[in-house]
């Protein structure tokens, strides 16, 4: 019986010794998609997808089987991955194999994933984009603005935890921060739409996302949201816009506790009659 992440493999795995097989298999993969697949000399289409036979003959997954990737990409809770059936360019008989992408998180340049640009703030589906830290990151963040650092993208999720939207944002964050993307887009700074929902930006020729589009802070205290003085100007118009999100998750997300909001973006990712897909338009472990 297939055992991920386990036996002489276990050492090449990322992650901590106390996580569990397919937590480390998950963060390993995560790792290769987003950042690793060049120093692992895995070719990489412009696309972002890889081969999920060269995924599955690296050292670092050894013994770790197809049954076991498809299985991460349909109940990754996050729609990291996608995984699509396609013809194989280096095929003499055209045939058809299966490949693998991460949806969003990339440090690799060259890669360019299918993205919704975002025109307007109507465009995000919820009408929120949000940014969750830590207290200590915060510190400079209020000061610097968001950075991208090493990724293409600075990450925003469409919600906060808890409400039925986590794709972007991880559960522990302690600051969350509300983007006014509509005065960002003003000012010249591009937002898209990843294929499972994230809100992304490439930020200022710096690569930040300055405080000045910052709409509204808040401190997250034993589940209790409490707004930051200097961030706690009245805006009625956020409060129902807030509301009104909290509406649109509530019937996307009826009865999938902490699913990404990806509905809207399947009328631009239908599926082609010629491809087979997992986890693209489907309800398919590293942080975002």
């Amino acid at each position: 019986m297939e055992q991920p992440g386990s036996s002489k493999k276990g050492s090449r795995m990322r992650g901590y010794s106390k996580d569990s097989p397919e937590v480390r298999v998950g963060k390993t993969l995560s790792w290769l998609l987003r950042h690793g697949a060049q120093s692992e000399k895995i070719a990489m289409r412009p696309d972002g997808y890889v081969r999920v036979s060269d995924v599955l003959a690296s050292r670092k997954f050894e013994g770790v089987g197809f049954e076991t990737i498809e299985s991460l990409v349909k109940n990754n809770d996050k729609q990291r991955y996608k995984m699509i059936k396609e013809p194989d360019p280096k095929s003499p008989t055209n045939e058809e194999i299966w490949w693998i992408r991460a949806n969003q998180g990339h440090s690799i340049k060259a890669v360019a994933v299918d993205m919704q640009k975002i025109n307007s703030a109507s465009d995000i589906p919820t009408g929120i984009a949000v940014h969750g830290t830590n207290l200590q990151a915060w510190n400079a963040i209020s000061k610097k603005g968001l950075s991208k650092m090493s990724r293409n993208h600075i990450h925003l999720a469409q919600g906060v935890p808890g409400s039925g939207v986590i794709s972007g944002m991880r559960k522990s964050s302690q600051i969350l921060i509300y983007i006014d993307v509509q005065k960002a887009l003003d000012a010249g700074i591009e937002f898209f739409l990843s294929d499972n929902g994230v809100v992304l930006t490439p930020g200022n020729k710096k690569g930040l996302l300055e405080p000045t589009f910052f709409r509204r802070v808040e401190r997250v205290e034993d589940k209790n949201r409490i707004p930051l003085p200097e961030w706690d100007t009245p805006d009625p118009e956020f409060e129902e816009l807030e509301q009104k999100a909290g509406r649109i998750i509530e019937r996307m997300t009826a009865g999938k506790e902490d699913a990404p909001v990806s509905e809207p973006l399947q009328t631009d990712s239908e599926p082609n009659p010629s491809k087979s897909s997992v986890g693209g338009g489907s309800k398919e472990a590293e942080k975002s």
